[in-house]
């Protein structure tokens, strides 16, 4: 499966979700019976205690009987006291009203699930929902398949330089003309067999193609191995010159001068069934600087 098609499958599954979401949040909030109120704090309600005992103990006795005197002249001292009725009574001036139906005793209690999900609830949790799920999914996925390996091709993998025969066509002659293949970032080179033994490449599976008078071709690493610049082919010295810093190589990859610690890194190279020069970019020799050289250099001028 290729990761163009786990991209798409995962934003189609972050939408699903993203919606399943949305729906179940919905489907579980009921309708409300009545004014939507919590919990008070403990401060509150002594609060709320106080004042209701503060205003029953400042009414005083509604029932005090009061009486009125008339006061002219023809009043005896013994003139009979009439006793007004509650309704005229005087109140007090301090008096104060009778407190009215306490809102906190009359509220209407409610279920924790409808005190929870109320509009703005339900919206915030639809938004984080969908911003989650759709955009910060999509963005995982993004990243997943940029950094997603891609092992089907590319540099890291094996790659197909060409036949043998074009390749030999190319480079092979009294001046020596390196082919570079840019997808496996090498430099191709030739290289006689019969010089195998006794060089810093003995062993290595770096030389393919070569026998019955044919020449093997070598791949070489274009990454100087001092700090990594690009290394050109240098045709009239027959080597390879940085320019970076002049670190010199030979055009079989051998330390020559300059400031590298060892000769140009290598790949394994095979041939396919098809006669074609595989260069597998995956394995990467390194060799150290070789004390018996396999080719002369300079063969010319210097390029840097």
């Amino acid at each position: 499966m290729s990761p163009t098609t786990i991209f798409v499958i995962g934003i189609i599954a972050a939408a699903v979700l993203a919606s399943a979401g949305v729906f179940v949040v919905a489907a579980r909030r009921e309708p409300s019976a009545g004014p939507i109120t919590g919990d008070l704090e403990e401060a509150a309600r002594r609060g709320e205690a106080e004042a209701r005992r503060a205003a029953e103990a400042g009414g005083g006795d509604t029932g005090t009987v009061a009486t009125l005197v008339r006061e002219d002249e023809d009043t005896a001292p013994d003139a009979e006291v009439v006793a007004a009725p509650d309704d005229l009574a005087p109140a007090p001036a301090d008096a104060a009203p009778p407190p009215g139906p306490d809102p906190l005793l009359e509220r209407e209690e409610i279920s924790r699930a409808e005190y929870a999900a109320t509009r703005r609830k339900f919206l915030n949790r639809a938004v984080l929902g969908l911003f989650g799920g759709a955009f910060l999914g999509g963005q995982a996925l993004a990243y997943l398949a940029f950094l997603w390996p891609k092992l089907r091709g590319g540099f890291g993998t094996p790659i197909n330089a060409g036949t043998l025969v074009d390749i030999r066509r190319e480079i092979s002659g009294e001046v020596i003309v390196p082919k570079f293949v840019a997808a496996a970032q090498a430099w191709i080179v030739p290289f006689d067999p019969t010089q195998l033994p006794g060089s810093s490449f003995e062993g290595l599976p770096v030389v393919a193609g070569g026998g019955g008078g044919e020449v093997g071709l070598m791949a070489l690493w274009q990454r100087c191995v001092h700090l990594g610049c690009r290394v050109p082919e240098c045709v009239p010295s027959q080597g390879f010159e940085c320019p970076c810093h002049g670190s010199r190589y030979n055009f079989h990859g051998e330390y020559e001068a300059g400031p590298a610690p060892r000769n140009l890194d290598r790949f394994e190279v095979d041939v396919s069934e098809t006669g074609d020069l595989i260069v597998n970019t995956g394995a990467i020799f390194q060799t150290a600087r070789a004390k018996k050289k396999t080719i002369p250099y300079p063969q010319g001028p210097s390029c840097i």
